[in-house]
């Protein structure tokens, strides 16, 4: 049996998010850790755009977050969200909150800042090291060393490892060099949809040109428009469509004026906040989106997936972030509970991990439909409204489904049964229905009555 302080030099490859936080959980169990990072240091050189510069902290990051007393750091560049602010066809404009309390909010938080306080933070504990600018290139179990390169492959150098932590996300490296000697698989789902970041600037004052305290969803059926708020008063606003067709396309937009037709056809308001709209529609790539779904995580005691690197997700329920910090506290308890047995932490990690890792997947890919179309559509409104009655009378019972995926930390996979049961009592209670007051609560009491309570948080 191995412990992680016996096992050698301690890796960790990827600064993202939660590569960077997972050194601070490490560091905070008294280790030495590297953390390689293939990118530059951001807090020095500029990120390029077109990668989605702000995120969604949800109660799943804030817990991971505060466990290591890093949440409150966090809080004066966070920008709250109560609700969805759905634009519809016809211009109208209406929140629909994400919950009963005023506290069901999620935040907007920028990428690149979050980021440099989880470097400053681990930088900080005096047991992280970092270097950038240095790519993973190769991984040889038999000797325990990882290859290195710089971004021009001009600078190659071998590094030696006792416990290797991938944390390189969806294209990993890592895994890929595990998977070869571990026998693990990767099954990637590629949608036929990708996305286009966009950005609608300040007013002239500075202030913000549409409510900020709210996730906008333009919903057109098979495409839509999100934006997302910034503390500059600017918004990241994405453009999610398929790739490919004659029409309403990304393939179908290859010219200046088919981009003004398409965003004054669909999108009239939104056009009218960017004066230069077709410049950053050309400036920006589009982005693939795919969920990736792994086994083999490990390697003995070795090495060890976290992230996008063991469980890559679509963005549409705003969890991949939070999913991954999630896993960097799990995976710290778990190691914490066979702290002499690494091979055996890791093991017991993938297996804790995968069923919820695969719940959640499936979960954002069914809410991109409900963005899209659903926040429209008069049956899901009803169904909607029912759930948060139902968890209003009945909150050791009921819950909607995005709460609980949002709000609490309740295992994914759980949530996932809990919702489809769910679905069939909400399916039952409207049909036929019209309006709220017509629902029949005696039915609907003897139905919950059947129900499990609502789970403890993990």
């Amino acid at each position: 049996m191995t412990s992680l302080a016996d096992n050698g030099p301690i890796v960790v490859v990827g600064g993202g998010q939660v590569g960077t936080l997972l050194t601070i959980y490490l560091a905070r169990q008294g280790h030495r850790v590297t953390l390689y990072e293939s990118r530059p240091d951001l807090r020095r050189t500029e990120i390029g755009a077109g990668r989605s510069i702000n995120l969604a902290l949800a109660t799943r990051g804030i817990v991971a977050l505060s466990q290591v007393d890093l949440y409150r750091r966090l809080e004066p560049i966070l920008v709250p969200m109560a609700g969805r602010m759905v634009h519809e066809p016809d211009g109208d404009v209406g929140l629909q909150p994400y919950g009963l309390d005023e506290d069901d909010v999620i935040h907007a938080v920028s990428r690149s800042d979050l980021n440099a306080i989880l470097l400053d933070a681990a930088e900080a504990t005096g047991n992280v090291e970092i270097e950038f600018d240095l790519r993973c290139r190769g991984v040889d179990f038999e000797r325990r060393t990882l290859t290195l390169s710089d971004h021009a492959d001009e600078r190659r150098r071998e590094v030696p490892f006792g416990t290797l932590f991938g944390c390189d996300g969806a294209s990993s490296d890592v895994r890929e060099a595990m998977h070869a000697v571990n026998g693990g698989t990767s099954v990637v789902d590629e949608l036929d949809h990708g996305y286009k970041e966009l950005n609608i600037p300040p007013g002239r004052d500075g202030s913000f040109q549409i409510e900020p305290n709210a996730l906008h969803i333009w919903p057109r059926n098979d495409f839509m428009l999100i934006a997302l708020p910034n503390p500059e008063g600017d918004f990241t606003v994405t453009l999610f469509m398929r790739n490919e067709g004659d029409e309403d396309s990304f393939a179908a937009l290859d010219s200046e004026a088919d981009v003004q037709r398409f965003f004054h056809q669909h999108f009239p308001d939104f056009v009218e906040l960017v004066p230069d709209l077709t410049d950053q529609y050309f400036a920006n790539p589009i982005g693939r989106l795919s969920t990736i779904r792994n086994t083999g995580w490990s390697v003995g005691a070795d090495a060890v997936l976290v992230g996008d690197a063991a469980h890559a997700i679509v963005p549409f329920h705003g969890q991949g972030m939070n999913l991954g910090m999630e896993s960097c506290r799990v995976l710290d308890r778990i190691i914490r509970e066979h702290p002499d047995d690494l091979a055996l932490a890791f093991t017991k990690y993938e297996a804790d991990r995968k069923p919820d890792a695969d719940a959640i997947a499936d979960m954002a890919l069914e809410n991109y439909l409900e963005m899209r179309a659903g926040v429209v559509d008069p049956a899901y409104l009803i169904k909607r409204e029912l759930a948060l009655e139902l968890e209003r009378r009945f909150p050791d019972k009921i819950a909607a489904r995005y709460g609980m995926v949002m709000f609490t930390t309740m295992r994914y996979a759980e949530v996932k049964k809990r919702a489809l049961l769910q679905a069939e009592i909400f399916a039952e209670l409207t049909d036929g229905v019209a309006d709220l007051s017509a629902v029949d609560f005696e039915r609907a009491a003897e139905l919950v009555a059947r129900v499990s309570p609502l789970p403890a948080a993990i």
